[in-house]
């Protein structure tokens, strides 16, 4: 990755590689940590305008109950990999919410980049987690942890739990979600198992587009969207012409924030934030597969 790393963040950025001698194997998906890793680097560089430094660190670490419990971790060996920068840093506010991949109550504070919830999603997945160490004016560290592999390497099939268990047959799938990242992680996510996906950033365009001709076999949509219409009134308006519409509420809210009257209209499901990302694919095959 230096070779690409180096070309996209420019001559006025200074790139340094520290790596660990005898770095211990972890089992994850190569390509997602290429992209998260240049998404890093570019966030990176972004937070430093007029140039500065760039540190890529690699390290093995043995977290103890203490350290893994700060870190939302289970105690136990992982392999880190750092990026540290000498930009402008961030706020306690922009740290407290800058990986949360459903945070859609206020915006994401300038120059944390759109690859980050993604980034965040695919971590966690692999049993890791991302953290901040930021100083505003003095640069920002962010740190993943993945968990160390010790198994054979003969095991190439990744974890069942990180992939759909049964992939999606081209159904369509209604996304809406105000909030760009979040809408994006979910889009990769569904495509990824096999469904057609559309996509809509407010209640309003998605009653549209549910109230033309497109094929639509499940509306996932957050419940808080703005612009006067929520995604339980988006639904209800949609099943005005299309009565066995399925949908997927998404909510960050306690889940009785989607149920009307004290219960689930048939065809309706809920799922509360946060969650692991392939549960998202398997639901919706489950929901476009159920009769009735």
């Amino acid at each position: 990755m230096e070779e690409l790393i180096r070309r996209t963040v420019g001559p006025s950025v200074e790139v340094e590689i520290v790596g660990a001698g005898g770095l211990w194997t972890t089992r994850i998906d190569p390509s997602q940590l290429e992209s998260a890793l240049l998404n890093l680097c570019i966030n990176a560089r972004d937070a430093m305008p007029d140039g500065g430094g760039i540190t890529i660190e690699t390290a093995n670490k043995w977290l103890d109950e203490r350290t893994a419990k700060e870190r939302e971790l289970a105690p136990g060996q992982y392999v880190s990999l750092c990026v540290t920068d000498t930009g402008t840093g961030m706020t306690p506010d922009v740290v407290a919410h800058a990986f949360d991949p459903f945070f859609t109550t206020k915006p994401i504070g300038q120059g944390t980049g759109l690859g980050l919830s993604m980034i965040h999603g695919f971590v966690r997945q692999s049993g890791g987690q991302v953290r901040i160490y930021s100083e505003v004016s003095k640069g920002t560290t962010m740190c993943l942890y993945l968990p160390r592999f010790t198994g054979g390497t003969e095991e190439t099939d990744p974890p069942e739990t990180l992939h759909a268990s049964d992939p999606g047959r081209g159904e369509s799938v209604l996304v809406i979600d105000d909030e760009p990242t979040v809408r994006m992680l979910m889009i990769e996510v569904l495509e990824e198992a096999g469904f057609v996906v559309i996509e809509a950033g407010d209640g309003f365009t998605g009653l549209k587009i549910l109230q033309s001709d497109t094929r639509i076999d499940l509306l996932i949509t957050d419940v808080g969207l703005p612009g006067g219409t929520n995604g339980r009134q988006v639904a209800e308006a949609a099943r005005a012409s299309r009565p066995d519409l399925k949908v997927l509420f998404i909510t960050g809210f306690a889940e009785s924030a989607a149920i009307a009257h004290g219960h689930l209209d048939p065809g309706t499901q809920v799922m509360a934030k946060p969650f692991v990302m392939a549960a998202l694919a398997n639901k919706a095959r489950e929901m476009i597969e159920q009769v009735g």
